[in-house]
């Protein structure tokens, strides 16, 4: 049995801001098949504490950089739950990286380099007969655990994989926060901590770790190029063979249309047509009337996402005949310009500012098609929940959009194995095409019903995933 180590800022059902939760939480389940014995470390943020508040005290830490703080037991499902509760640095209102104004923590390189120490002071030994074979540290948060192993830990036989979720997302601090990380000075460095003349917490973990691995093929060849490495496609390069690319998976047992309850009503591939009392609840809620696909959005309002091109092309969408049932938040200047659209096409456009997981089932459930225009998508998972649900992706050709959805050319419409939309190039244009294309394709609605239960048929579980996983983690043990 291997024992790995897993710490991340966040894992549903506990914590969610993103995808990144989603992963961690079905790890534990996905790998322990395939005989991996996963315990999972998560800050100690209120509503964590909140959700384990019969947690055992198990170990304790008088001055975890400089702060004092305790690891509380608990349980993720049916796995083990470290919980590291440091009130000074997580027992605050806000999210788990910032105020309720949206604005960063000042000390988020505190915070999460503590997180990060204490999974290497854990997976060092620091509980003294239990070790793991493995630590596996996830995005910039966890991005210094392999450097504290590499650097301060004790454990020379403990393995590290270092996953990024998302290379936008570095966690690069000022230089003058390098000594209080209780590193040794040889650290600083471009073999270390060192980017760009700053503390860069993601760079330290895919410079220490023993593998670096992405979650999908494409996006792993991706990160190799300027375009997409965002300053860190040399370091990538020179990894070579130790990135690879692993696609996430989604929890069948929270996303499945047969037994889902946050449905108006449950179907499969051959009850589509209960489907429709979905469309009726989507409809009533965002107040759309009249006939024409409702396309749907559920994502953060940013650059990355291509909603500045989406909400450039609003107006077209409803004069080719479209409707759009929005959910999301990020920018004020995008979340006003949906709004706005919103405003002036009443029963065509409605709009939900924030985020709502329910809601979120209910769209998969009731819209025809979702739109990904994505400039770049490591993974991606609503793509993969519409394919699940028969709501058609539309999706820009990048990352894992491209490795999960299979484009309704000509040649594979006919072979019966196309499952969405693809496009190239996140221009007006581009997705003006891909709009009008699945408008004309969901009025075959042979084809149409072929598209969604191909799709639906699809196994994006987590047990090939997994199985990935856990080959990679017997390679490097050995």
């Amino acid at each position: 049995m291997i024992r790995a180590l897993s710490v991340a800022s966040e894992a549903y059902p506990l914590v969610k801001t993103g995808g990144l939760a989603d992963v961690v939480g079905a790890l534990p389940d996905a790998l322990a098949p395939h005989g991996v014995a996963t315990t999972t470390l998560l800050p100690g943020y209120p509503k964590v504490l909140a959700q384990v508040s019969d947690a055992q005290v198990v170990h304790h830490w008088p001055a975890l950089l400089g702060v004092e703080a305790r690891l509380l037991a608990g349980s993720l499902g049916d796995h083990p739950l470290w919980v590291l509760d440091a009130p000074a640095l997580f027992a605050r209102d806000g999210g788990p990286y910032a105020d309720a104004s949206g604005r960063d923590w000042d000390d988020n390189w505190r915070r999460f380099a503590a997180l990060s120490r204490a999974a290497a002071d854990l997976a060092s030994g620091a509980m003294g007969n239990q070790r793991f074979d493995l630590l596996h540290a996830h995005d910039w948060q966890a991005g210094l655990a392999p450097a504290y192993l590499r650097f301060a830990g004790d454990a020379q036989d403990t393995k590290s994989v270092a996953t990024i979720h998302n290379i936008a997302f570095q966690g690069s601090f000022d230089a003058g926060v390098f000594p209080a990380l209780e590193l040794p000075p040889h650290a600083w460095g471009i073999e270390g901590v060192e980017y760009y003349g700053a503390v860069g917490l993601l760079k330290a973990g895919l410079w220490a770790a023993d593998a670096i691995t992405t979650v999908s093929p494409t996006y792993a060849e991706e990160i190799r190029r300027p375009e997409f490495g965002m300053g860190l496609e040399g370091l990538i390069a020179a990894r070579g063979a130790r990135v690879t690319g692993i696609l996430n998976g989604i929890d069948p047992a929270v996303w499945n249309p047969a037994t889902d309850p946050l449905l108006a009503a449950r179907y499969s591939a051959d009850t589509l047509d209960a489907r429709a009392a979905n469309t009726r609840a989507v409809e009533a809620r965002f107040g759309l009337n009249g006939e024409g696909p409702i396309f749907t959005v559920v994502s953060r309002l940013t650059w990355q996402k291509g909603m500045d091109v989406l909400a450039g092309l609003l107006d077209e969408l409803v004069a080719m005949g479209g409707r759009l049932a929005m959910l999301g938040s990020g920018d004020a200047a995008l979340e006003h310009a949906f709004r706005a659209a919103a405003d002036r096409h009443p029963g065509r456009i409605g709009v939900e500012i924030g985020y709502d997981e329910p809601l979120s089932h209910l769209l998969q459930g009731g819209a025809d098609a979702i739109l990904i225009p994505s400039r770049f998508e490591p993974c991606g998972l609503t793509q993969l929940y519409g394919l699940a649900y028969g709501c058609v992706p539309v999706v820009a050709r990048t990352g894992g959009l491209a490795d999960t959805v299979i484009d309704a050319n000509v040649a594979a419409l006919d072979a019966g194995v196309a499952t969405g939309v693809q496009f190239d190039g996140v221009t007006p244009q581009a997705l003006r095409g891909a709009i009008a294309r699945t408008i004309a394709l969901h009025g075959d609605r042979t084809r149409w019903r072929q598209m969604q239960r191909r799709g639906m048929a699809a196994d994006f579980s987590w047990g090939n995933s997994g199985a990935k996983y856990a080959a990679l983690y017997k390679g490097l043990l050995g």
